[in-house]
């Protein structure tokens, strides 16, 4: 999956989460954390680091149930690690 189209479903999710439709958000973004997760196997140590506290901050505001805060994540800071790796 090419990065634009991993930053277009990150939106995509967000947009769900914001909407309150939470289950069906959550489901893509498994699907999204698991198309990042394929792609940041090919990357510097310094990407999978920021990669993974990304997914762990993002994950504890699933587990806390703020799909605001969730979203933000998602249509802001995932876009910006992808965007500054395809940069770098």
């Amino acid at each position: 999956m090419t990065e634009s189209s991993l930053v277009a479903e990150a939106q995509q999710c967000s947009v769900l989460f914001r909407l309150g439709r939470d289950v069906e958000a959550a489901l893509l973004m498994v699907r999204i954390c698991s198309d990042v997760q394929s792609a940041m196997g090919r990357e510097n140590v310094e990407v999978q680091s920021r990669w993974t506290a990304l997914l762990t901050d993002m994950l504890a505001r699933q587990e806390a149930l703020d799909w605001l805060a969730l979203a933000d994540y998602l249509d802001h800071e995932l876009p910006q690690l992808l965007e500054a790796d395809v940069a770098g």
